[in-house]
């Protein structure tokens, strides 16, 4: 009798497990390597703690945006039932909409819970009134500078491009040091052109493409001044010459060793310019908004990730849940402290734990507030490939007509433009 109810309950204990396995579902999330991976296994074993029907299996694609890109929108494009969250890059949502790619989550992530992220993030993630994308984490172009210097000559953080050049001027006057220039940024044909060439005629009042006419502004008067401005007083003259071939860490490591006065950068830069094994002029770098010109405002080009849902997900109410957890106040200032990722909401930043470890913070955000989204579009890529073209010849050719080029461009991207419309009919 006794081992007949110890069977009895023994069949009772694996039924009940069976039973618990069978009620759980897996949420298989596509991303790419982090650099802290113990952080996102950190957050994902508290997702299993507070969803035990909710098992989350990780998929580690390429870092490279491009590389994740393209393996992403292979499994996407064969209706992959397989991924169920993905990382999605700032410049992705529209394209991944527009294929019917991404879950419409505009049902889901309700326009009160929008307004709780830094505004530009939300508007990156929405295509035709509705939002495809909820944002994890951000950077934006940030003004990196020698706060030693700026005090040894008595001066303030600059608030336009001409007023950066003639500090830098003072300065490398007083330092005599040949070795020194006024500026450094990423001028290299690559996205991040697109980039700071952006932000110079978003601070000119200018603009690529109106989001509500989709009317190409390329060869008007503002951008076609900012973009003359690179050419004539930035390129060879307060930076070096071999600017045009700096991506991000070629541009960061002149400023860290202490041979530019002012750096254009993302936040991640921060952390490298002030770590004294790693830079020479750690503990003396300010940080703030980019400049602007004379009467606009500033503007910074808006990067960072984001969560998306696959329409061919067979566990979207799952998924949700995740996605919700991962973007959540409490996951974001996990992500903040302990893997140094600006966050997308808006109280994590006025969060006492987060001001105390990282003071630096209260600095960034003014540049998050300004910052803007790349053109929306979901033939992004075909538009950054003709910007990136007109950008570099514009800047590295002195005897051109950056007018006559801008209108080239302009003609190309107008076809573009008319393709969108093609598309969605």
């Amino acid at each position: 009798m006794k081992t007949m109810c110890l069977l009895i309950a023994v069949a009772v204990v694996f039924s009940g497990a069976r039973l618990h396995a069978e009620e759980q579902k897996t949420v298989v999330f596509l991303t790419w390597k982090p650099s802290q991976p113990e952080v996102w296994e950190k957050l994902i074993r508290r997702f299993h703690e507070t969803h035990p029907k909710i098992r989350v299996k990780i998929q580690i694609g390429p870092h490279s945006s491009t590389e994740s890109h393209a393996i992403l929108a292979q499994r996407l494009k064969n209706k992959d039932t397989s991924v169920d969250v993905f990382f999605m890059d700032v410049i992705w949502p529209p394209e991944f909409a527009s294929a019917g790619w991404a879950l419409d989550l505009t049902s889901r992530f309700s326009v009160k819970e929008q307004e709780k992220f830094l505004p530009a993030t939300i508007a990156a993630n929405t295509y035709k009134g509705k939002i495809y994308g909820v944002p994890c984490y951000l950077g934006a172009g940030l003004l990196y500078y020698r706060k030693d210097l700026l005090a040894k000559y008595e001066l303030s953080p600059p608030r336009s491009w001409h007023e950066m050049l003639s500090q830098g001027e003072v300065i490398l006057k007083g330092e005599a040091d040949p070795n020194l220039y006024i500026f450094s940024a990423q001028f290299k044909q690559y996205e991040g052109l697109v980039c700071d060439m952006l932000e110079y005629i978003w601070s000119d009042g200018g603009g690529v493409i109106d989001r509500q006419t989709r009317e190409v502004l390329l060869a008007d008067t503002p951008a076609v001044q900012a973009v003359a401005f690179v050419r004539d007083r930035i390129i060879g003259a307060a930076a070096p010459q071999g600017a045009v071939n700096y991506e991000e860490p070629e541009s960061l490591e002149l400023f860290v060793h202490g041979r530019a006065v002012f750096h254009r950068n993302w936040p991640y830069a921060w952390d490298l310019a002030n770590d004294p094994e790693k830079s020479e002029v750690a503990g003396d770098v300010g940080v703030g908004t980019l400049p602007a010109f004379p009467g606009h405002s500033p503007a910074s080009a808006l990067g960072g990730w984001q969560f998306g849902i696959s329409r061919w997900s067979k566990h979207p109410d799952e998924a949700w849940e995740f996605v919700r957890f991962m973007s959540s106040q409490e996951a974001q200032k996990t992500l903040a402290l302990q893997a140094g990722l600006a966050p997308a909401r808006i109280a994590v930043y006025h969060d006492a734990e987060v001001q105390e470890k990282m003071p630096h913070l209260r600095f960034f955000l003014p540049a998050f507030k300004k910052a803007r989204p790349r053109p929306v579009s979901p033939l992004y890529p075909m538009i950054s490939q003709e910007l990136q073209r007109f950008f570099s010849r514009a800047i590295t050719e002195r005897e051109t007509d950056v007018s006559g080029l801008a209108q080239a461009a302009s003609g190309r991207i107008e076809r573009i433009v008319q393709m969108e419309t093609m598309l969605q009919q």
